[in-house]
């Protein structure tokens, strides 16, 4: 049952690149869908969204986020209405963009930079502080802009498009789990349910998978 003041976020990450096929860190670099491949999870994506009617839109301004938002809501009404937002994009990799794992895994640098669960920035690139910082200020204004009156009868629910590394950090702060926990595939992402306490403070009561797990499990 809906509660008043009740909020519905639903984070999804960008449909598959090429670059995502070849594991390479994509950061800040605007790369687009590689069709047909991404089909396949857009349309699975698409089908477990279409029960759902979001109030409010976001997206990432890079392509790959446009591109996904675009087939999630072609022909609906929603989609006259979005807002395309920078602070929304992947972490800045910096000097690692458009390298892999394996071409990476010797550096000194690359290492401290995984041990340290992205808090220390990469080289030329941006520290998850930083993406903690732009994302806090962006998602205090989606709680800003949230309607004044309290007894809804529906949440409401914004649809966010953005990257893992951007769902990564929010489960770190709503869920309590790790940064390198918290990864999701593509076209995949959370269900973020927030309500008011007492202090008129808003909390995070729970994230589920979306589209979720066959097994059910959250």
């Amino acid at each position: 049952m809906a509660a008043a003041g009740c909020l519905e976020l639903v984070v999804v990450r960008h449909g598959l690149t090429q670059w995502n096929i070849q594991r390479r860190y994509q950061g800040q670099r605007d790369i687009p869908l590689q069709l047909p491949e991404a089909a396949a999870g857009l349309m699975r994506l698409r089908e477990v969204l279409g029960s759902y009617r979001f109030d409010t839109l976001y997206c990432s301004d890079l392509v790959r986020c446009r591109q996904t938002l675009a087939h999630l809501v072609e022909g609906r009404e929603e989609a006259k209405t979005v807002s395309f937002d920078s602070r929304l994009r992947e972490l800045d990799f910096g000097d690692y963009e458009g390298r892999t794992y394996a071409e990476l895994a010797e550096l000194p640098a690359y290492r401290a930079w995984i041990d340290s669960a992205g808090e220390q920035a990469p080289p030329g690139g941006e520290s998850a502080a930083e993406l903690r910082q732009r994302l806090s200020a962006w998602f205090a204004e989606v709680l800003d802009g949230l309607p004044r009156v309290r007894a809804q009868q529906n949440p409401h629910r914004v649809l966010v498009v953005t990257h893992g590394g951007v769902i990564r950090e929010l489960r770190r702060r709503f869920e309590g789990i790790g940064f390198w926990e918290g990864g999701v595939g593509q076209a995949e992402g959370r269900r973020f349910t927030f309500t008011l306490d007492e202090r008129e403070q808003w909390q995070c009561s729970s994230s589920l998978a979306v589209p979720g797990p066959a097994s059910g499990a959250p």
